[in-house]
């Protein structure tokens, strides 16, 4: 099984339409089992796939059947304080969306665990177990799955919070989905500088941890490094909508512009990121 986040710290460039319609190509295309994570707050892929009609029974009227569990449920525990997920999952089955994908739903509530994870981190660069496990959450939670799913896509909100670095722990691989602006490009940049920063900290504290009490890691699932760090896939662009003179559309040059700057701001920023025989050259689709 592989795990692929969908990420980028600029909004509104289409991270969630190009989660759920991926996630939808593999099910119906290659009859692949698939899992879709809403890990973002605003819900944005689980109304996506299932509809304005299920939000308003599943958040307002706390009402579906078979009984389901979102992403805040499944967190739970680590709100409430302890080390590890709740191992009840029960996503919404595949026939029961257009997308034919199952999914756990997001929930507006999610954010309230970002101070949870926030203090576990601050735990973790101390060499604590506790704020170790807590950080892998996401780990646990793939490995739970791994016989039950081919693929599991996380649609993660525009941050770069501890909710976004503890999908990311647990996760193979991450796509830049961006936007024919300058801000997505700065975006890039700066899911570069974090990831990089926060990566080798992490590293850092699983050697503290280790010298401080040898072995007992071994007790957890808990990856030794973030392989995402090794494990960019590429991305995306949007097409933009080119100007009409005298009938016909013609690229804009500002746009133009943007678009021959990417793949070497791509390789410049995240190309260290790359995962093995990817071609740091190659942009996905748009």
């Amino acid at each position: 099984m592989i795990s692929i986040a969908m990420f980028n710290n600029k909004g509104g460039v289409g991270k969630t339409t190009l989660t759920c319609n991926l996630a939808a190509y593999f099910s119906n295309e290659f009859r692949k089992r698939v899992l879709v994570v809403d890990c973002d707050p605003q819900c944005n892929a689980t109304q996506l796939i299932m509809g304005e009609e299920f939000a308003t029974e599943f958040y307002w009227n706390n009402q579906f059947a078979p009984p389901v569990t979102s992403i805040r449920d499944i967190l739970q525990p680590i709100e409430d304080g302890d080390s590890q997920i709740s191992f009840d999952i029960r996503p919404i089955i595949s026939s029961k969306n257009r997308f034919n994908v199952d999914l756990i739903p997001g929930h507006p509530g999610f954010s309230i665990v970002e101070d949870r994870l926030g203090a576990a981190w601050h735990e973790l660069l101390g060499g604590d177990i506790g704020g170790i496990r807590k950080n892998n959450w996401n780990t646990d939670f793939c490995k739970k799955l791994e016989d039950k799913y081919d693929i599991i896509f996380f649609d993660l909100g525009p941050s770069l919070g501890s909710i976004n670095r503890s999908v990311l722990v647990g996760c193979n691989y991450f796509i830049t989905p961006m936007g024919t602006d300058i801000f997505s490009i700065l975006g890039v940049k700066n899911i570069a500088d974090w990831i990089t920063r926060w990566a080798e900290l992490y590293e850092n504290s699983i050697s503290l941890s280790e010298q401080r009490n040898p072995g007992r890691l071994a007790n957890y699932n808990i990856n030794q490094t973030p392989k995402i760090t090794n494990g960019y896939i590429g991305y995306t662009m949007q097409q933009y909508i080119t100007k009409a003179k005298q009938g016909i559309r013609r690229p804009t040059s500002a746009y133009e512009k943007i678009i021959t700057s990417v793949p070497n701001v791509i390789n410049e920023s995240l190309g260290s990121f790359f995962a093995n025989g990817i071609d740091i050259n190659t942009r996905l689709s748009g």
